[in-house]
């Protein structure tokens, strides 16, 4: 088990949710599904904590009931290499739920996730304080990642 991990807070679908994350991420898949016994606080038998790898890291996904909801102060990231992939994550993700801007969407359980090209990334760490400037400007306005826009403003 790694040292850290993520636990996304649920009220009932957190089985639902794994499936669909499952299949977004080439890898992913569920781990266990643990569920409520006599003692615990959920109804006897019904999912309690679903354990997932996701990109190649844990994540739990728990079902506690309507206490807690999410919301946009956290948010995952999703690295797409290529625009195939941000359009894919993209509408995968966002079915059910909102889009935003500069690649930031909520799936249906309100969970807040950036899609976002590795291509964003390299150009945001390695290029010259101008062409920064001229990416994140370019990310500004933008929806959904659109890498030849990234490229162009990159290139002034």
């Amino acid at each position: 088990m790694e040292k850290t991990g993520v636990m996304l807070w649920f009220d009932s679908e957190a089985e639902q949710a794994a499936a669909h994350y499952a299949k977004a991420v080439p890898g992913s898949k569920v781990i266990s599904v643990e569920r409520y016994g006599k003692a615990e606080p959920g109804p006897e038998g019904s999912v309690m904590l679903v354990m997932m790898e996701f990109g190649g890291r844990s994540l739990m996904l728990l079902n506690g009931g309507p206490l807690f909801t999410p919301n946009e102060s956290v948010s995952l990231t999703i690295t797409a290499e290529d625009q195939n992939e941000v359009d894919f994550l993209w509408t995968h993700m966002s079915q059910g739920g909102s889009t935003s801007m500069c690649g930031w969407l909520k799936d249906r359980w309100g969970f807040s996730w950036q899609i976002v090209p590795r291509r964003h990334w390299e150009l945001m760490t390695t290029g010259t304080p101008e062409v920064k400037t001229r990416v994140f400007e370019a990310m500004m306005k933008m929806t959904k990642f659109d890498i030849a826009k990234v490229e162009a403003a990159a290139k002034g």
